[in-house]
């Protein structure tokens, strides 16, 4: 049985589509589908049922996708093991990456390059979700989590404690207010998250606990993407500070939400009790550096004349 068949069928299990898969894994949808039938004709079973809306797995198809995950991570320990017999002189490392907080990595990653430049950095780009889970199956020793995490399967290293914020275009009826209650949101029209990330889940229970369910109009994993669509009318938003400070004061009206307050509390996981490479601890000794000053590369962020950092971002 191949690896790469394994890997293939599995994210397409993930990603409940070929063609995301295929995205993710930068090949064809042909290949995917090839990849996935030879490994449907080599275990002489179905493994996916698909319809219309969505793909179940087989009783062979679950079986496949739980065990396969057991060997993707104990392919990727045994690499990781024979590359720790060597030095940190070479070598790779391989960290997990969500939309949405993406910055919050770049000093950690460029001070570590600088420290150990022959080490090459793979990014695992995919939602908080699809990195816990790759943490817990052992496929991905580090990578970005959005807290709360469970503490009995994944320690962390707290990165960032940010709140989200109203985005809506300038000159809306929130200009010059110092807040906004998150139920005085109910019956606008939401620019949300894609659903595969934890901020999905976040802003929904949030909405729910003030009392409404958001109508949501679109989705996206990208900051950017979302504050354009906001500019154009589409919606409001809510995205956290960090970005928010990015944002140009004389087109959009940004203003924390409160009752109740959404935190994005971002931090760098791992498999409590897993291995970690040298390369891993090396990172996370790096991290731990850059995330330990007063000051970090968010604080450092151009903010728009107005646009007043929260006295919640104070560290």
């Amino acid at each position: 049985m191949e690896l790469r068949a394994l890997r293939y069928f599995i994210e397409v299990v993930r990603q409940q589509s070929f063609t995301a898969a295929a995205e993710q894994l930068h090949v064809t949808q042909p290949t995917i589908s090839k990849m996935v039938k030879a490994l449907e004709d080599e275990t002489g079973t179905p493994l996916l049922l698909r319809d219309a809306r969505q793909m179940v797995l087989t009783d062979a198809g679950r079986i496949v996708y739980q065990r396969g995950q057991d060997v993707l991570a104990a392919q990727a320990r045994l690499q990781a093991e024979l590359a720790d017999l060597g030095t940190l002189g070479r070598g790779e490392l391989t960290i997990g990456i969500p939309p949405m907080g993406g910055s919050l990595f770049t000093p950690a990653i460029a001070a570590f390059r600088q420290r150990y430049p022959k080490i090459e950095l793979k990014l695992f780009e995919q939602g908080s979700r699809a990195i816990e889970a790759a943490l817990i199956s052992g496929e991905l020793e580090l990578g970005g989590v959005l807290l709360p995490v469970d503490p009995n399967q994944i320690d962390v290293l707290p990165m960032s404690h940010e709140l989200l914020w109203l985005v809506a275009p300038r000159g809306s009826r929130w200009d010059g207010a110092p807040g906004v209650p998150l139920a005085e949101l109910a019956s606008e029209p939401f620019v949300f998250y894609g659903e595969s990330l934890a901020l999905n889940d976040v802003v929904l229970a949030a909405c729910r606990t003030a009392g409404f369910t958001p109508q949501i109009v679109g989705r996206s994993g990208h900051w950017d993407l979302m504050a354009a669509l906001v500019l154009a009318g589409v919606g409001i938003a809510l995205l956290p500070a960090p970005y928010v400070r990015r944002l140009d004061a004389a087109r959009f009206t940004c203003l924390p939400v409160t009752d109740p307050q959404i935190a994005w509390d971002m931090a760098i996981g791992w498999k409590r009790s897993g291995y970690l490479s040298h390369a891993a601890r090396a990172w996370l000794a790096v991290a731990r550096e850059e995330y330990g000053k007063p000051s970090t590369f968010l604080d450092d962020f151009v903010r728009p004349p107005g646009l007043e950092k929260p006295a919640a971002d104070a560290r």
